[in-house]
């Protein structure tokens, strides 16, 4: 019996051009199956609920574009999560941000399948791609100011990038017991929003070319 056909794998993207760029980069391979779960935690978390749901999978691989931090994760650049981290997800108070973890109502912290992250992030790098493994940070808000970028950086030392679906996919996926991977192309910096320094046309053909080394790896 084949084992590796039984293996299938479900590619939670936020948007349409991002589950096309990874469809690009997958071809045809049936263990895989990519859906566009929607855009921001709340959305991606239940569209990735009904996927789950529906067939049963061996890993979750969350997989779009986002914002690089600096010096972390350049324009263009691959990020594997070592971690994802729900940054927004607490209280304000006098002393500064006070994290889920530090009110006591659980964590805003999900471990990924970190064997296999370092494994993509290696092929990654092996197949000529600008790739690193480290933090990956969902928020509601993405960041649009040079204070909050720094504030984020701070609060998560090593943040390599941002984007909006990341811990509601990861929910979902830790919810059934599956492991889960993320998967970021950097189409912008962190920090003051400027659209006409965005290359998201870049970071999509990198996401097809990542999506390429993680067929291979898995």
């Amino acid at each position: 019996m084949n084992t590796q056909t039984q293996f299938r794998v479900l590619v939670a993207t936020a948007v349409e051009a991002e589950k096309e760029a990874v469809l690009r980069g997958l071809g045809n391979d049936p263990r895989f199956d990519v859906i566009a779960a929607g855009v921001g935690p709340v959305a991606a978390a239940v569209g990735a609920t009904k996927a789950l749901a529906a067939a049963p999978y061996g890993l979750v691989v969350i997989a779009g574009i986002a914002g690089g931090f600096a010096e972390q994760a350049a324009i263009g650049s691959l990020v594997v999560a070592s971690e994802i981290i729900a940054a927004d997800l607490g209280a304000e108070t006098p002393d500064g941000f006070c994290s889920l973890d530090e009110l006591g109502f659980g964590s805003a912290r999900i471990a990924v399948d970190l064997a296999r992250a370092e494994r993509l992030a290696e092929a990654l790098a092996a197949a000529g791609l600008s790739a690193r493994l480290g933090p990956v940070l969902t928020l509601s808000t993405v960041t649009g100011t040079a204070e909050t970028a720094a504030a984020l950086a701070k609060r998560v030392p090593g943040a390599a990038a941002e984007a909006m679906e990341g811990f509601g996919i990861a929910a979902a996926a830790l919810d059934r017991g599956v492991p889960v991977l993320e998967l970021r192309a950097v189409s912008n910096a962190v920090g003051p929003r400027d659209r006409a320094a965005w290359r998201i046309g870049d970071a999509l053909q990198a996401l097809q070319s990542a999506s390429k080394v993680l067929q291979e790896v898995l």
